[in-house]
């Protein structure tokens, strides 16, 4: 059985420190990510982060538990046909995300027209149980903002 890109993933910095932690879910016939944790720099407070350019629902919403990655489609180890959102400035780009053969490690790129337009960030997967489970419910319906 090929492994899913269902479940938790950390994105680390250059220096090689946890930058935060998303989690994807599997809503059906499509794929969305959360922003499940976030790791600030000293100084920084999260809980004050908000989408303040985002647009429909997501407006004002806060970073933290942000549905970012919408509507990606499972073509074996490869998901596309998605958007991910850049909650600095509310930009959603075109999206596509890779996973190893072995699970552990899932690419996402976002770009806009053609994907040799864009930027990729590489995630390594985290236990399920690194953190507490989703609230149920945390499929947004298709189309939602």
């Amino acid at each position: 059985q090929e492994p899913t890109a269902a479940g938790l993933w950390e994105k680390l910095d250059d220096a090689g420190k946890p930058e935060a932690w998303f989690r994807i879910t599997d809503c059906g016939s499509r794929f969305q990510g959360q922003i499940a944790k976030i790791f600030p720099k000293p100084g920084e407070d999260p809980s004050q982060w908000r989408c303040a350019d985002c647009e429909g629902k997501q407006k004002n919403a806060p970073v933290l538990g942000l549905t970012f990655i919408k509507g990606m489609q499972r073509n074996g180890l490869t998901y596309e046909n998605g958007t991910v959102l850049d909650p600095r400035d509310g930009s959603v780009y075109s999206a596509v995300m890779r996973l190893s053969p072995d699970g552990r490690q899932l690419t996402l790129r976002g770009y806009l027209g053609i994907p040799m337009l864009g930027r990729s960030d590489v995630w390594r997967r985290l236990p399920d149980n690194a953190l507490a489970p989703p609230k149920s419910g945390s499929c947004l319906p298709d189309g939602a903002a």
